[in-house]
């Protein structure tokens, strides 16, 4: 099953990691020409473009730097998952003719904005905002503290393990070392992990994502547009989105995302199970964040995650090839990771990474999360 559409190019901006003489703007537009290249189309071929995270008008202000007159435009933003709920929302426009080769694009430098005194404008810095009043006051103010709330609950109702989330960190380091674009590829190990800072229990440091510079991009198409491009042909079989809360503190349940809606309709529409992916790739803004999607998604039963990932199943050489590219934890993550999850599931998919390319990958699974881990974008790929 198919929906009859195709990512024809992913790619990153020139330089990533942490790159202080480049704007936010200027990552966007070197991934935007590189994942045109990719697809062997120009600018002038883009009639569509997707893009969040540089301001209240982001469309606007990217569109206008890479002199675009898009005739379809969306700036939606939930999050870390937005670029994914992006990639489902062209599917949805190019299915309906409102555009035929749709452009979605990302860039941050959070990482040298630290440096510069640029301090981000979050749209929820309102003290009349709900978490201001009910959380805020209770030290929840930002990810870490949110995430480690979900995470101590999933540990008290199933015993999850420290080790366990250690894990997912060691395993996903292991393919950073075969990335040469990845920012930390020295290899660790669990005691590592364990002995690394505290920066609210459970999360050490290294159970934590990276803070980077990075762009990233892809370009969208029908499948029959794509087949006369001459570049391999990457379907979405099926994708989703979903929502479930703002506040942490209003989640349904702290122990089971959105990922648990979005997994299995994109599961449906592309007639497919989890027994069918080759490669995953999947929101690791911390340890948790994995284990609990990996559950939500239906790679295991819930409360199992921990067992899962155990004896580095997830690393180079095991069983399920996971965040193959070092993930946001060794590999980038600038503030919303989940077009990097694109750009590695198309390149997994079209067989051009080099020394950690997983053999004979042909369906490829991406979940992106964001907020609180309130908001889940799931899209199943396939080369064809």
């Amino acid at each position: 099953m198919t929906t009859g559409v195709a990512i024809v190019g992913a790619a990153e901006a020139d330089e990533i990691g942490i790159v202080p003489h480049k704007s936010a703007l200027q990552m966007h537009a070197e991934a935007a020409a590189n994942a045109l290249a990719h697809a062997n189309l120009s600018v002038n071929d883009v009639d569509a473009l997707f893009t969040c995270g540089l301001d209240f008008m982001p469309s606007l202000l990217v569109a206008e730097y890479l002199g675009l007159r898009p005739r379809y435009s969306s700036s939606n933003s939930i999050g870390g998952s937005s670029f994914v709920a992006h990639l489902h929302e062209a599917v949805h426009a190019i299915r309906a003719g409102a555009c035929e080769v749709a452009l979605i694009t990302h860039g941050e430098t959070r990482r040298s904005n630290r440096n510069r005194g640029v301090s981000p404008r979050p749209a929820h810095d309102d003290p009349w905002f709900p978490d201001w009043q009910w959380e805020r006051i209770y030290g929840v103010q930002s990810p870490p503290s949110a995430y480690a709330l979900a995470a101590t609950r999933h540990m008290h109702q199933y015993g999850t393990t420290s080790e366990q989330l250690a894990e997912i960190a060691v395993a996903t380091r292991a393919w950073a070392a075969l990335n040469p674009r990845a920012l930390k590829r020295d290899p660790i190990t669990i005691d590592d992990v364990l002995s690394s800072p505290w920066v609210v229990y459970p999360f050490h440091k290294l159970d934590c994502c990276l803070v980077t510079d990075a762009g990233g991009a892809i370009v969208v198409t029908s499948t029959a547009r794509a087949r006369t491009l001459g570049v391999p042909v990457v379907e979405v079989l099926g994708s989703s989105v979903a929502h479930t809360h703002y506040g942490i503190s209003q989640m349904p349940d702290l122990t089971t995302t959105p990922a648990a809606r979005t997994g299995a309709e994109a599961f449906r529409q592309a007639g497919l199970t989890p027994a069918d992916i080759d490669v995953a790739e999947i929101y690791d803004s911390f340890t948790y964040t994995v284990l609990v999607t990996l559950e939500d998604l239906g790679f295991c039963a819930k409360g199992e995650g921990g067992d899962f990932v155990s004896n580095q199943r997830t690393a180079p050489g095991g069983d399920f090839p996971l965040n193959t590219s070092g993930g946001g934890l060794s590999y980038t993550h600038p503030g919303m990771f989940g077009m990097f999850l694109l750009v590695e599931a198309v390149r997994q998919l079209r067989g051009e990474c080099g020394e950690r390319q997983v053999p004979d990958a042909e369906v490829a699974l991406v979940n992106g999360m964001g907020g609180y881990l309130s908001s889940a974008a799931t899209a199943i790929l396939a080369r064809v």
